[in-house]
């Protein structure tokens, strides 16, 4: 596995490089074999020390998680546990997901990032329209075709807000999101129909 552990203003001590390895190790080991690549950045947020670990476990599957507290190692070991409760949550499907992993379709998409707020000054961005927020920056990303319990475990493994993704049952696009009373929503516009 590749690992990465750097810190934004603060410096990162081999100790907690060995810490941070044989805990994302332990919890690999336990639940895949193996993650491809995984990263943790450790920032200063007011009086608290942030840890994000991001990972990357197979294709396609991304998982998230952070911590926060007034201790580098705690603020650590906080993102680890909630990263191994999701593994332990999902690693049936995940276990599953990979063996019938080859027969994963995706379709290739634009995706666009659009500034919020206009600029004070009155100043436009060159790629505004009138009217239409400004493009701030475009990507190209991959809609996979999922189920709807593979979009929702996906979406919950790296702590997305909202996914698009194609619906395998029909072929559609649909998108789940998080919802405001922690609950997740789901859009289906062919409302699950076959045709």
């Amino acid at each position: 596995m590749q690992l990465s552990v750097q810190g934004r203003q603060i410096d990162v001590s081999d100790a907690f490089r060995n810490h941070v390895e044989d805990a994302l190790g332990a919890i690999f080991n336990k639940y895949f074999g193996d993650a491809i690549e995984a990263s943790v950045t450790l920032s200063r947020e007011a009086h608290l020390l942030k840890a994000v670990v991001t990972a990357h476990v197979g294709r396609n599957i991304q998982l998230t998680a952070q911590g926060e507290a007034e201790a580098p190692y705690t603020a650590f070991d906080m993102a680890a546990d909630r990263l191994s409760k999701r593994l332990r949550r999902h690693k049936r499907r995940l276990r599953d997901h990979h063996k019938a992993e080859s027969g994963l379709e995706s379709i290739p998409a634009q995706q666009y990032i659009l500034s919020g707020i206009p600029a004070e000054d009155g100043e436009e961005d060159a790629k505004a329209v009138e009217g239409q927020p400004a493009v701030v920056a475009e990507m190209t990303t991959e809609v996979p075709t999922l189920t709807v319990g593979e979009a929702v475990m996906r979406m919950d493994l790296a702590e997305l807000p909202a996914m698009m993704f194609r619906n395998k049952a029909h072929g559609g696009l649909n998108m789940i999101y998080r919802r405001s009373d922690g609950n997740i929503g789901w859009v289906d516009p062919r409302g699950n129909q076959s045709n």
